[in-house]
């Protein structure tokens, strides 16, 4: 799929960052989440779109490179390889999402409602929230990923979120987006949904798959 001024790290290359096979690397990273997670997860975790920070990078929503073994550890061991030359890039909003994935006894499924990485035209190092034509495009992504893992719970990490799942006539439990001071407000409501409590911090350590 391509869109003018989004980037699709599944077919896309990053001239200034990619590694001369990153599409591929990135491909093979979610085919590897796929298979990990088919009949094993509960709940799917929808941010907004991919960042130019995490997703756009590694092909992971809400996955950012320094929790490439965080998530490899926690479902089940998988092979997910970094597809990027130099150093490793964080994302504050991966490092939070992880923060509590890592206190979960089993982790969500972790998808966008724009599964790709929108940004300013001219300037692809941008983050900038998709179209409603964008999101109408990918529909049926997202609808049939939806229909294959047949979730129990849908959580939307977000208003924007919230708002493109129920415009697409999805039912979701909003949270806030964990940005721009809303950590403890994300933090409290997942623990809320799942009634885990603050000293949740051991099923971190084993492997659920």
């Amino acid at each position: 799929m391509r869109l003018p001024a989004v980037f699709n790290p599944y077919h896309d290359r990053c001239l200034t960052s990619d590694r001369e096979d990153a599409p591929k690397i990135r491909r093979n990273n979610l085919v590897e989440y796929m298979r990990a997670a088919e009949g094993r997860v509960s709940s799917v975790w929808f941010g907004r779109d991919l960042g130019y920070r995490g997703g756009r990078r590694t092909g992971l929503a809400l996955t950012d490179e320094q929790h490439l073994t965080a998530f490899s550890e926690r479902y089940g061991g998988i092979s997910v390889v970094k597809a990027t030359c130099g150093p490793i890039v964080g994302e504050r909003t991966a490092t939070v999402v992880w923060g509590v994935i890592r206190q979960m006894p089993t982790p969500p499924f972790l998808w966008n409602v724009f599964p790709f990485h929108p940004h300013t035209p001219g300037d692809p190092m941008s983050n900038r929230c998709h179209t409603p034509s964008e999101r109408r495009s990918c529909a049926t992504l997202l609808s049939s990923l939806i229909d294959w893992l047949q979730p129990e719970r849908i959580v939307a990490i977000g208003n924007d979120a919230y708002k493109g799942l129920t415009d697409m006539g999805y039912s979701a439990t909003c949270v806030r987006h964990p940005s721009y001071g809303g950590q403890t407000d994300f933090i409290r409501g997942i623990r809320e949904i799942y009634g885990l409590s603050s000293t949740d911090s051991l099923p971190h350590q084993q492997s659920l798959f």
